[in-house]
């Protein structure tokens, strides 16, 4: 089923969606926020740019969005996926612990922020193009990919990567000579293993955006991790 939603209230959209069944079309979307949240095994289409909190607290549904979406996408997700055929504002993903989000653009400030995991719970996030300042801050599980594609010479993310960082690990498809890690933070060059754990992410990526995988791949990447059980040490301990 399916509705224009210019006119209506998130509540509205969201009422629409669950009473729709297993799938729904929301077209005209014009900045609601909350769309998506909380919802379970339903299969959500957004045309339009939808506002803050997209698919939060989701807990298993799958929201594809032919546009931008805002801040928050994602907020505490727990499983499901979420996919973007555009960009993102700030805080995608922020505290998620599960599920995936696939964004074909850019990413805003903080994305993956307090990013967790538990058990089998693995939340990934994948970026096709850059992303703004203080990516993975506090990052304390998952997974992170940023793959720069057609960012036209700019940095592949913007300053402070990894503060805080304590947990999980970070891709970026690039060397990151121009980048400036935390101390706490140990970023060195992906190895045939690392690359082998993100493979499938990397194909989900290609398929969904219609890109080249041997393209993405003919270029180095740098993994990120904490490098220390005790990241905030030398924040707040003199030497």
């Amino acid at each position: 089923m399916e509705v224009q939603a210019r006119d209506l209230s998130y509540r509205e959209i969201n009422d629409f969606i669950r009473n729709s069944g297993k799938e729904s079309v929301i077209k005209g979307c014009l900045g609601q926020r909350f769309i998506g949240a909380g919802m379970a095994e339903v299969s959500i289409t957004v045309e339009g740019i939808p506002g803050n909190a997209l698919g939060a607290y989701l807990n298993g549904a799958d929201i594809t969005v032919y546009g931008n979406a805002q801040d928050a996408t994602g907020d505490t997700m727990n499983d499901g996926r979420i996919v973007v055929h555009g960009n993102i504002g700030d805080a995608a993903g922020y505290a998620m612990r599960g599920g995936s989000i696939y964004v074909k653009g850019d990413a805003g400030y903080r994305a993956g922020i307090h990013m967790k995991a538990y058990r089998d719970k693995i939340p990934v996030m994948v970026i096709g193009g850059r992303t703004g300042s203080f990516l993975g801050e506090y990052q304390a599980g998952g997974i992170i990919i940023v793959l720069g594609l057609d960012i036209k010479g700019r940095k592949i993310v913007g300053n402070f990567p990894c503060t805080g960082m304590h947990g999980g690990k970070m891709y970026l498809r690039s060397d990151c000579r121009d980048i400036k890690f935390p101390p706490q933070a140990d970023a060195k060059p992906a190895t045939p293993s690392d690359l082998a754990e993100i493979d499938g992410y990397i194909a989900e990526f290609c398929d969904l955006f219609g890109v080249d995988k041997s393209l993405v791949l003919d270029s180095p990447f740098t993994v990120v991790t904490p490098d220390s059980k005790n990241p905030y040490k030398q924040l707040y301990v003199p030497n």
